[in-house]
């Protein structure tokens, strides 16, 4: 007798006879006899009763169609065959149109999901083919009923869902010095410890692509002037030997002395010693240019990912003080400043000084110079980004100015906001560490189901418990996540596993990633404050201060909730305020489908990013920056500030540097700033001006405005999908 049935999607479910009776009679209601209740009875019972214990729904549609075609009804057994075949068709059919949207290169959101993934390429294709079948066998077999409920029903979305059966995880922060002084061995891949300025060049991009293909998010280098700095000073005893052996003079007196910085000048009046000390400089600063040129145009061409995708990378500087530190950060900015190929502007890496009283940020500071050069590169390039290691929650007590790995203990970014730095298992340091996998939780379609609630405090009541409701959901899948992602074997990650993940150097090739994974977070995220607080308050918090003090509320106890899931599932949790690309676009559509247009809430075809105030609101940088800050203290899985300035930056590097001076003042985070910046896509001719339709230099109509779309820069928004472009077109200027 059938006691249950295995559906489609992999769930038991106890046995209903009633649903094999509705099946029956919906063919004969099609027939000219109609239906027959006693033939119907009897199948059904004859169908239960001889049946397995434990049946698929397809065995169960096939016993139908025998005892059908046995019957008097044989008419009926064909139309009930036409209508599972029609099903059958049905439900392929949603796969089919992805397919043939990938297949002729259409713009939409399937194939726009991700702008720095070119899907129009065949190896893009190809990955996108496998994205979409991947989806839902992970909803049918790896997620629980509840948390698959959530998504179903708009509360809840997981990122990077179709590398869930791969095990793979996030981002890391790589440890580069190791590579670099001791060369790697990871699966075909092998290298040798650099000696070189141009070979440690090469090394870092080599660590980070070769990564990429290990893991779903991003990759980084937490202290990119640090770990290079070695090098140039290896390349300018090169150098010194060589002049040395020319001119006849024994210059090693010179290999270890030291220098206050490198610094390229002309030779003329200079001879003996000075001159072949200062043209061994010389030397040093050009091999240093052109292997910062190098790795900039290797990280905006060198393909990941089945080779559809350039590396998603982003490195760290700005507070090594030596003289070969120094000379790092000047000539990558040198070499940002002067763009790619024909003067493009780089996209990546992500490149983001690290600000510090005492180091890089203040006049008296040694690298002042430095941080005011990175303000002129900003300016021009959208890039670096600022860390603010200042910020009280970036703070490090371990940190001490005279040590020589101080990087250690200065917080690190990953791409346009990913921030990992407290450790309950081990080392507070960015290093060697990244993110698990985040989830992101619909806050604004919690808020709109309390709407109706007049009395305001039982509705903030019921939306705080609805919001619990569905963290503890999120918090649940991300553990049934981690507890997939550490069957895996250190194998599966020949070089993440082997060299960059913080403990995996100890692990065999065999054995499974579970004693390490703790070194990583899990995040959850959230999307549209904004929204939420339109729906439970009729404003947002840029324009309330009441909403503004709601906000905080809700975030702040989002925040004492991960703390609370830490301690229960003993894991790094923390809240991120969610880069939303494709899924600000999602949840808003699913939203609106249930709920209808709501003004300020669902009559836009996006929602607004993570904490920010919404991007048609007009306000100064000043009360933007004083609104969003102490959201950054509570998102320590990563956040952001932006500014959208006005008119020609290059010429105006203070415009920059006041901004900075915002995140000193409000205690922020991270940030970026937004300008304009015209490009022509057939000669290369960029320039600011507002709306620029026809190059000047060639006359092309072809022309691309460089924009950040929630952090990183994209080179064209072709690749944007409609609730991003829609976002930018509402973007105003901060003044």
């Amino acid at each position: 007798m059938i006691q249950t049935i295995v559906k489609r999607d992999g769930r038991v479910v106890g046995f209903n006879e009633e649903k094999i009776k509705a099946a029956i009679r919906k063919a004969m209601l099609q027939t000219e006899l109609g239906e027959d209740e006693t033939l119907i009875n009897k199948i059904t019972d004859r169908i239960s009763v001889s049946g397995e214990e434990c049946m698929t729904v397809e065995q169960i549609q096939d016993r139908v169609e025998f005892e059908l075609m046995k019957s008097p009804r044989k008419e009926v057994a064909k139309k009930y065959i036409a209508y599972r075949d029609k099903r059958s068709i049905a439900r392929r059919a949603k796969t089919r149109d992805i397919f043939l949207e990938i297949i002729e290169a259409k713009n939409n959101d399937i194939t726009r999901e991700n702008a720095n993934m070119n899907t129009d390429s065949p190896a893009g294709m190809m990955m996108k083919f496998a994205s979409e079948t991947t989806k839902p066998f992970v909803d049918d077999y790896l997620l629980s009923e509840e948390a698959r409920e959530a998504v179903r029903n708009g509360y809840l979305h997981i990122h990077d869902k179709d590398y869930y059966p791969t095990k793979s995880l996030t981002c890391v922060q790589h440890p580069l010095n190791k590579i670099l002084h001791y060369g790697f061995i990871a699966g075909h891949s092998e290298s040798r410890p650099a000696k070189r300025i141009e070979t440690a060049a090469i090394i870092a991009c080599i660590s980070l692509e070769t990564a990429q293909n290990e893991m779903h998010g991003g990759q980084a280098i937490p202290a990119f002037d640090f770990y290079l700095a070695p090098f140039v000073r290896s390349s300018y005893i090169e150098e010194l030997k060589k002049v040395g052996e020319v001119v006849g003079i024994d210059l090693s007196a010179h290999f270890d002395a030291p220098l206050k910085d490198y610094v390229k000048r002309p030779l003329d009046g200079l001879s003996g010693e000075e001159r072949a000390l200062q043209h061994a400089m010389n030397q040093t600063v050009a091999r240093v240019h052109q292997a910062m040129e190098a790795f900039i145009h290797n990280m905006n061409t060198i393909h990941s990912r089945g080779g559809n995708q350039v590396v998603f990378s982003s490195i760290n500087y700005g507070t090594d003080t030596s003289a070969e530190g120094r000379c790092i950060i000047r000539e990558l900015l040198h070499s940002t400043y002067e763009g790619v190929g024909n003067g493009a502007t780089a996209i990546f890496p992500i490149q983001i000084w690290k600000k510090k009283r005492g180091v890089s940020y203040l006049p008296e500071d040694p690298n002042y110079d430095l941080y005011q050069l990175a303000c002129k590169v900003t300016a021009r390039r959208f890039f670096p980004n600022f860390v603010n290691l200042d910020a009280t929650f970036n703070f490090h007590e371990k940190w001490n100015a005279e040590d020589p790995e101080r990087y250690k203990y200065e917080v690190a970014t990953m791409g346009c906001r990913t921030r990992v730095f407290e450790n309950r298992f081990g080392e507070k340091t960015s290093i060697g560490r990244g993110n698990l996998s985040f989830s992101t939780i619909n806050i604004v379609r919690i808020a709109i189901e309390c709407m109706a609630i007049k009395d305001t405090e039982e509705r903030i009541r019921r939306f705080f418990g609805k919001l619990d409701e569905v963290m503890e959901i999120t918090a649940r899948q991300l553990n049934d996540r981690f507890n997939f992602q550490k069957t895996a074997l250190a194998k599966q990650f020949p070089l993440v596993m082997s060299e960059l993940w913080t403990g995996a150097d100890k692990l065999a090739p065999t054995d499974r990633i579970e004693p390490v994974l703790n070194q990583g977070t899990l995040g959850i995220g959230f999307i549209g404050l904004a929204e939420c607080l339109i729906a439970l308050t009729g404003k947002h918090h840029g324009e309330s201060a009441d909403a503004q003090a709601l906000g905080l509320r809700i975030i702040s106890h989002m925040r004492s909730r991960a703390n609370e899931f830490s301690e229960t599932y003993q894991h790094n949790f923390s809240i991120l305020a969610t880069p939303a690309e494709g899924l600000s676009g999602k949840f808003t559509a699913k939203d609106r489908k249930s709920f209808g247009v709501i003004p300020g809430i669902t009559d836009k075809i996006y929602y607004t990013n993570s904490n920010h105030v919404p991007v048609y609101y007009k306000c100064s940088p000043r009360h933007k920056a004083k609104i969003e800050a102490p959201y950054h203290e509570l998102t320590g899985g990563g956040h952001i500030f932006y500014v959208e300035i006005d008119g020609d930056a290059t010429h105006n590097p203070e415009a920059i540097s006041n901004i900075v001076d915002l995140m000193d003042k409000h205690n922020i985070g991270y940030c970026s700033v937004n300008h304009n910046r015209n490009r022509c896509m057939d000669c290369g001719y960029e320039d600011a001006a507002q709306k620029l339709d026809e190059c000047p230099n060639c006359h092309s109509h072809n022309i691309d405005k460089l924009q950040r779309i929630t952090g990183y820069l994209v080179g064209t928004t072709d690749r944007w999908n409609s609730a991003k472009l829609a976002e930018l077109k509402d973007r105003v200027v901060h003044k």
